[in-house]
């Protein structure tokens, strides 16, 4: 594993299952980046991960951790609630921050959040991981370059009622703690919410990576059996048609992909459970030579991937691949306008939206 001259100093907020799931490997795996800390409100488990992963600092107190001048940027790990605070905090300190998915609840606290983006001019980036998905990066180049205009795109994540069987016997198991800290209130009270703010998240910012803004969505919402189905039309800014489907949960193995539909070709792309860090098998058909390409994506490890294009915006003045403040407040605003449209069953635009998803 070779380390660049120059690593990033990065700081892990929150030692819960995500950090240990992806966020700590990664910053140890990362070739442009440094596990130079970490913090944790709960005292057992942020010395357990620090035995673990040897980073140079352990806190217990997240200001303090903001107040190393050692410390050059922030991954936060944490409950949903915390990532506008956490994030504001970070930035307010002269931190670069990585922040977990979704960046906000509510339109309004992402505008905030944007503001302070805006005034400290550090660079924010939210974990909208499946961005560095090799397959996926070979699709967008393929789009952005060769396929013209774009006439349609139908995608779709749907969680299957056995992911934690599959995911259970690739993990380790995760280290918890009594003394963890909790949003005041449950986030999975309300399971309509949690479901849109978890997965579809991931399904909208998709979208808007291959094809640009959503304008307006039409949406329809199905309960039945314990499960949540959306059904969600949309158009894009160049009036190009899409169908988003988010289904938690399907009776049958993890289901999601897209296909997108072009003037000079099409792609269609089957993605997997990500905790089996495999590239999404994506299948390009170029109509100029009437051949389909299938790139193999080895490297499918898209936290530490995400991690090492965040130091290179830093370190190297790099353009952003990753989603900005502006990607985020967009995929709030379009939760929120689903949400608001599957209760009216109205067409909703996007850029009217206000309040929380």
């Amino acid at each position: 594993m070779k380390k660049d001259s120059r690593q990033l100093r990065v700081g892990v907020l929150g030692c819960g299952p995500i950090a240990q799931f992806a966020h700590f490997e990664s910053a140890v795996k990362a070739a442009n980046c440094r596990l130079y800390a970490i913090c944790d409100a709960a005292e057992d488990l942020a010395r357990r991960m620090g035995a673990t992963y040897e980073p140079d600092k352990i806190y217990l107190d997240y200001d303090e951790m903001l107040a190393d001048p050692e410390l050059e940027a922030v991954i936060i790990a944490t409950s949903d609630a915390f990532h506008v605070p956490a994030s504001i905090k970070a930035l307010e300190a002269g931190k670069h921050v990585l922040c977990e998915k979704p960046i906000g609840l509510s339109v309004e606290e992402v505008e905030t959040l944007q503001a302070v983006v805006e005034r400290t001019g550090k660079v924010l980036q939210i974990g909208h991981m499946k961005r560095f998905d090799p397959g996926i990066e070979a699709a967008k180049r393929f789009i952005d370059r060769d396929m013209g205009e774009r006439l349609a795109l139908k995608a779709w994540y749907c969680d299957s009622t056995h992911r934690y069987t599959m995911t259970d016997a690739v993990q380790p198991l995760p280290v918890l703690s009594k003394a963890a800290l909790k949003p005041k209130e449950n986030p999975k009270a309300d399971l309509k919410r949690y479901y849109m703010l978890a997965h579809g998240c991931h399904l909208v910012d998709l979208a808007r990576y291959l094809c640009g803004e959503i304008t307006w969505v039409r949406a329809r919402l199905l309960e039945r059996f314990g499960a949540y189905s959306w059904f969600v039309e949309t158009e894009f800014a160049d009036g190009s048609l899409g169908h988003l489907d988010l289904t938690v949960a399907v009776r049958m193995d993890w289901h999601e992909g897209f296909q997108l539909y072009g003037q000079n070709g099409s792609v269609t792309a089957k993605t997997f459970n990500p905790w089996y860090y495999r590239s999404s098998e994506v299948e390009i058909f170029d109509e100029r030579d009437a051949t389909y390409h299938r790139p193999l994506g080895a490297d499918g490890h898209f936290y530490r991937r995400q991690l090492e294009g965040f130091a290179r915006v830093i370190l190297d003045g790099a353009p952003m691949q990753g989603a900005d403040i502006a990607d985020g407040l967009a995929s709030v605003k379009a939760m929120a306008a689903i949400a608001r449209s599957a209760e009216s069953g109205d067409k909703v635009f996007v850029a009217d939206i206000r309040g929380a998803v």
